[in-house]
């Protein structure tokens, strides 16, 4: 038995488009569950969902009052039936046999986790769009994130999205940490490592994550990612519940901002300000060069979205330290 669990919010625009992946997955229908906890959205999406409760009655919806996603996890999780867990996410659509790999390869590997590359897409395309989906699957972009940049075979893990766990891992290892907005994913499966547990990423199959597709969009989401990130490690306590490249766009944002106010006493300092910005705009104006000649897209738009993606990022970590400093105030 298979529960598929996937916290919602003010889907309206993608949930149809969700569930119609999942009715196509090859999985036995008799042996699913598909439970969608509701953050009490105030779009349509409750009366798109109810459409398909109506004729799938493996289809259910939960309330989620508390409204994020560890609250929402964790109410799907008491109430699963089924012996294996899938976490989704309403942005994004799934191959068809996505559910049957992820199971059969946790059963195989005996794992505590296995996950899948997560492919960059966007709803609508535009040369903006196009150009904010190429810098969202590029190491440039995120990072060494393998789930992001794809794999060719099969290894272990430090996280993978969305996941797939046996039940009983949330007994051993604990369920989400209803603290944490953002993060949960990742603080979760970090838990699992230090436990001893396994995590894979297999390469047998793919989802397709839906991105934003305006730069304010990214920007308010990047901002929301990077402030987390702070704020996790002070709930956690644990630096290591992220890892280093989570806090690379701070440390950029702060070669900025730290030369330049040193500048106002002695204004060599400033100088420094200057030689970062400029080997950040050198290095990314080659990258987006090589993306805009070879994958035909806007040169101005990759730069721009590389801007935004890393300045934004690193802005909400620099507000998390704020806001860290009146918590412990």
């Amino acid at each position: 038995m298979l529960t598929v669990i996937c916290p919602i919010y003010n889907e309206e625009k993608y949930i149809a488009q969700f569930l119609d992946s999942l009715l196509e997955q090859d999985y036995p229908k008799d042996d699913l569950e598909i439970l969608l906890v509701d953050g009490m959205s105030k779009d349509k999406t409750r009366d798109v969902v109810a459409n398909y409760t109506a004729q799938y009655p493996f289809i259910r919806l939960i309330d989620n009052p508390d409204k994020i996603v560890p609250y929402a996890m964790n109410r799907g999780i008491e109430g699963a039936k089924g012996d294996v867990i899938i976490r989704l996410d309403a942005h994004a659509s799934y191959q068809p046999d996505y559910f049957s790999v992820l199971v059969n390869g946790l059963k195989r590997l005996h794992a505590d986790n296995v996950g899948t590359v997560c492919k960059t897409d966007v709803l609508n395309k535009t040369p903006k769009t196009l150009a904010i989906r190429e810098v969202l699957g590029n190491k440039f972009g995120v990072g060494n994130s393998t789930f992001r940049t794809g794999i060719d075979h099969e290894q272990e893990a430090e996280t993978v999205p969305f996941g797939c766990w046996p039940k009983e891992v949330f007994d051993k290892y604990g369920k989400y940490d209803v603290r944490l907005v953002r993060n949960q994913d990742i603080e979760l499966n970090k838990r699992i490592l230090r436990g001893g547990g396994k995590i894979y990423i297999l390469p047998d199959t793919y989802c397709t994550y839906l991105a934003r597709e305006t730069w304010k969009a990214l920007a308010k989401n990047n901002y929301g990612n990077g402030k987390w990130n702070i704020l996790t490690v002070y709930y956690t306590k644990m630096v290591s519940s992220l890892s280093i490249r989570h806090f690379i766009p701070l440390l950029f944002l702060l070669s900025l901002i730290v030369p330049l106010l040193l500048g106002l006493v002695w204004w060599p300092f400033a100088l420094v300000s200057a030689a970062s910005l400029l080997a950040y705009t050198g290095l990314l104006s080659a990258v987006s060069l090589k993306l805009a000649i070879t994958k035909k897209l806007n040169f101005f738009y990759l730069l721009i979205t590389f801007f935004v993606l890393h300045l934004s990022y690193g802005w909400g970590s620099l507000m998390g330290i704020v806001k860290l400093l009146f918590l412990r105030g």
